[in-house]
C-alpha cells in the first residue's frame, strides 16, 4: 500500500454516518481486513416474554428493520460492494450473522466475486433459552470468512491459531461465551446498550487469525467499538463506521481506555509460508555441515555422507536429505530436517536445529 493511500485514510478513527456513504469517500484498495456485523433483519413479531412474563431485551431497533427481503438484499449488495472495492487484492472479509440473514449474505458475497474460505460456527457457551418451546434453542451464529477474490493470497496465521488452541489445529467451531458481566455495556436503566454486542474474545481470534500488526481493519457497523478495541490492543489500525450516536459515544469511551500491547507481545508464531526458506545446501556452503560430514538418524542405525553440492549419499545414488532419508527407511517420504542429525560435542543435533540457528542469525536486530 502506498504512503499516499495511508494518509488519505482516517486511521484509528470512528466515523459517524451511513456506512455506504462513508465508504464511498474512502480510497479503494486501502484496507487489509473487514469485520462486519450487519443488521440481522430479524423481523420480530410482537414482544418476546419469559415464563415469568418479564420482557426479553431483544433486537427491535429501527436499524434492524427492512421493508422486505429485496430491500435487505439491495442494502447488502451496496455495503458489500464497497467493502470489496476498499479491500486490497489479498485482503479478507468476515461477516457474522444468524439464520435470518447469513445465507442471503453468503450468496451475495459469491455473486460479487468474493472467494469463500470458511464458515465458522460461534457456539455460544450461554445462549438465551427458547421460551416459547416451538423450536430448537438458537445457540450459535455463523461467520463467513472470504477472500476478495479467487486469486487472493490471503493471510492465515495457522501456527498462531494452533498455538492458541494448545498446539492443536484450530477447528471451525468456536466455543466462546456471550458478552456478559462488566464487558456488557448497559444504559442508565440497566438495559443492554447494544443488543448484539460481540465478545472481545471472538474478535481477538478473528484478527489474530487473519491480520498482522499494523494492518488496517475496517468495521462498517462498529456498534459499541469491540473491533476497534481489539484491533488497537493487537497493534492493528482500525477504521470504524457507526451511525447511532449513543453507540459512537460508547465506542470512543472504550477506545480511550484500551491499551496497545508492546511489539514483543504482538509477535505470533509464523506460518510456514512466512518463514524464510533455507535449502540444505546453504548449510553446506556456510560450513555448518561441510562436505564429508556424517549424518545419522536419532538411534544411529543408519548414516549418510554430505556431498559438496548439498546432496547426501548412503551407499547408493546421492539425493536430497529427504529422498535419502525415505530410501533408508523404505518409506514413501521423509522430513530430512528432523530425521538426520549431526554430532556436536558427543551429542546428536537435528539438522532442523542448525537451520533455525541460521534463520535467527539472518533476522534483523532492532
Amino acid at each position: 500500500m502506498s504512503v499516499e493511500t495511508v494518509h488519505e485514510l482516517p486511521l484509528d478513527q470512528v466515523l459517524r454516518g451511513d456506512c455506504v456513504e462513508m465508504m464511498r469517500m474512502l480510497p479503494g484498495n486501502s484496507v487489509d481486513c473487514v469485520f462486519a456485523d450487519p443488521p440481522y433483519n430479524l423481523q420480530l413479531r410482537g414482544e418476546l416474554r419469559r415464563p415469568d412474563d418479564s420482557l426479553v431485551d431483544g433486537v427491535d431497533e429501527d436499524w434492524d428493520r427492512f421493508a422486505d427481503p429485496a430491500a435487505y438484499d439491495a442494502f447488502t449488495r451496496a455495503w458489500l460492494g464497497e467493502c470489496r472495492r476498499l479491500l486490497r487484492k489479498d485482503g479478507t472479509i468476515w461477516v457474522i450473522g444468524a439464520y435470518h440473514n447469513i445465507f442471503r449474505i453468503g450468496a451475495i458475497l459469491q455473486n460479487l466475486g468474493f472467494w469463500l474460505l470458511n464458515d465458522v460456527i460461534w457456539r455460544k457457551a450461554n445462549p438465551m433459552p427458547n421460551f416459547r418451546g416451538r423450536r430448537f434453542t438458537n445457540a450459535h451464529e455463523t461467520l463467513i470468512w472470504a477472500a476478495r477474490g479467487r486469486d487472493s493470497r490471503h493471510r492465515f496465521n495457522y501456527q498462531a491459531m494452533k498455538a492458541l488452541n494448545d498446539d492443536t489445529q484450530m477447528r471451525s467451531d468456536w466455543f466462546i461465551p456471550l458478552c456478559t458481566g462488566p464487558e456488557r455495556l448497559r444504559n442508565a436503566h440497566g438495559l443492554k446498550l447494544h443488543p448484539t454486542q460481540k465478545p472481545e474474545a471472538l474478535l481477538h481470534r478473528v484478527l489474530l487469525a487473519s491480520t498482522a500488526p499494523d494492518d488496517i481493519v475496517l468495521d462498517p457497523f462498529l456498534g459499541t467499538g469491540t473491533t476497534a478495541v481489539v484491533a488497537m490492543r493487537l497493534g492493528r489500525h482500525y477504521l470504524g463506521i457507526e451511525r447511532h450516536p449513543a453507540y459512537v459515544e460508547a465506542a470512543l469511551g472504550r477506545i480511550l481506555a484500551a491499551k496497545r500491547a508492546s511489539p514483543a507481545a504482538l509477535a505470533v508464531t509464523p506460518s510456514r509460508r512466512d518463514v524464510q526458506r533455507v535449502p540444505f545446501g546453504v548449510l553446506v556452503e556456510r560450513g555448518l555441515v561441510p562436505p564429508g560430514t556424517r549424518l545419522y538418524d536419532r538411534a544411529r542405525r543408519v548414516s549418510a555422507t554430505v556431498v559438496a553440492d548439498g546432496t547426501v549419499r548412503s551407499g547408493r545414488e546421492p539425493g536430497s536429505i529427504h529422498q535419502v532419508g525415505a530410501a533408508v527407511q523404505n518409506a514413501p517420504s521423509c522430513n530430512g530436517w528432523t530425521f538426520w542429525h549431526v554430532e556436536r560435542d558427543g551429542a546428536l543435533v537435528p539438522l532442523d536445529t542448525l537451520r533455525a540457528t541460521l534463520r535467527a542469525a539472518a533476522e534483523p536486530t532492532e
